[in-house]
Formats: structure tokens, sequence, C-alpha cells
């Protein structure tokens, strides 16, 4: 009976030893694990940064912008004001306000809902690929830019023409794909130069995107 009580006493001892051992590596293990993702964060930083200055006009940048953020909040405009105008275009040369005013006007609402969405919520990945292009040397930037715009518009534009039914999506995927074609490579230019690391204060970015979306309004209204 002793024999058998300390045979199970130094088995339950082995046991506690053993499972402090793997507490102790699995403790061990985090700590790795944490250290290699902090320096693979300090590698994407100093890859991702030109110079030292880059990083100090960065860090001291109020209110900085990132790429996605950047284009999403760009889509969110052009997907709002362009379609917009081009209604308001629309029911001047028309006049079909005088005739289908509120349903006119309940459409408009919806389409631009619709677009403003779809230009928002998209400009998430487009702005993963405009990171990517703004690595490339600037032929090859200007050469892509306007394929990914086409791209961008088809999408924000073809989700607000579908309100419209078949045809309307056909016409706001058009419509919509010569608008990004002429706006993401305007604005992917002076986020290239302007930007520090991934990031860019808003004070430039909000004048920029609103510059070349109004631009853009202008145009559609004959301005």
């Amino acid at each position: 009976m002793e024999s058998t009580h300390t045979q199970t006493t130094y088995s339950q001892q082995d046991l506690s030893a053993f499972d402090n051992e793997r507490f102790e590596f699995d403790d061990v293990q985090e700590r790795l694990n944490a250290l290699l993702e902090a320096n693979a964060e300090i590698a994407r930083q100093k890859a991702m940064f030109k110079t030292d200055r880059d990083w100090l006009e960065a860090e001291a940048m109020q209110r900085p912008v990132n790429t996605e953020k950047a284009y999403s909040y760009l889509g969110l405009m052009l997907g709002t004001l362009p379609p917009a105008s081009f209604f308001v275009r629309v029911a001047i040369d028309s006049r079909v306000l005088q005739s289908d005013g509120a349903w006119f006007v309940i459409v408009l609402l919806f389409v631009n809902a619709a677009t403003a969405a779809a230009g928002f919520f998209s400009g998430k990945f487009i702005g993963r690929a405009a990171r990517q292009i703004e690595t490339y040397r600037w032929p090859a930037m200007l050469a892509v830019a306007p394929l990914l715009g086409i791209l961008w518009g088809i999408i924000a534009g073809g989700s607000g023409g579908l309100i419209i039914f078949l045809v309307g999506a056909f016409f706001g995927a058009f419509v919509g794909g010569t608008v990004g074609a002429v706006a993401l490579p305007a604005f992917a230019v002076f986020h290239r130069v302007l930007k520090r690391g991934d990031v860019m204060e808003y004070k430039h970015f909000l004048p920029l995107a609103l510059g070349i979306t109004l631009t853009i309004c202008s145009f559609i209204l004959g301005l």
C-alpha cells in the first residue's frame, strides 16, 4: 500500500512539473511572437518612409489620414456630388421638375445614397490597390491609374444605376467609369507627392479631394 501511494505521489509531482514547463514554454512562445511582430512592424515602417524626415513629418501630423481612408472619403464625395450634378443638369435641360418633380427627387436621393455607399466602401479596397500602384515608376503609375479609376467608377456608378433598372446600371457604370478615369489619377498624383509614409494631413486631403470633385461637377454642369 505504501509503495503504491508513493508511486502515485511521484506521478502527480511529475505531472505538475510538466504543466509548469509547458506553461513556461507557452509564455516564452508568446513573447517570441510579440517580438517577431514588433520587428516586422519596425521593418514595415522603415520600408514605408524614404527618409527620417518623412517619418518625423508623419508623426507631427495633427489629423493624419491613411491611404484607405483617403480613397474611401474621396469615393464618398465622388459618389454623391457628381451624380447629383448630373441629375441637376438633366432637370435643367428636360424641365422634368415641372411634371414629375417629386419622383425625380426621390430617385435622385436613392441613386445618390447607393453610389455614395458603393464609393465609400469600395474605396477601402481601391485604396489598397492605389497604395501599390503609387510605388510604381511615374509612367507606369499614370498608365495603370485610369484603369483602376474606371473599375472604381463602374462599381459605384453601376450600383447606383441598378435602382433605375438594368439600363440605368449600364449607363451609371459608363458615367461612373468616366468620372473614375479622371478623378483617381488626378488624386493619386497629388496623394503620392503629399503623403508621408502611408498618411497625409487632413488639411491637405480635404481641399484636394473637394477640388477634384467640384471640378468634375463643374464640367458636368457646363460651368
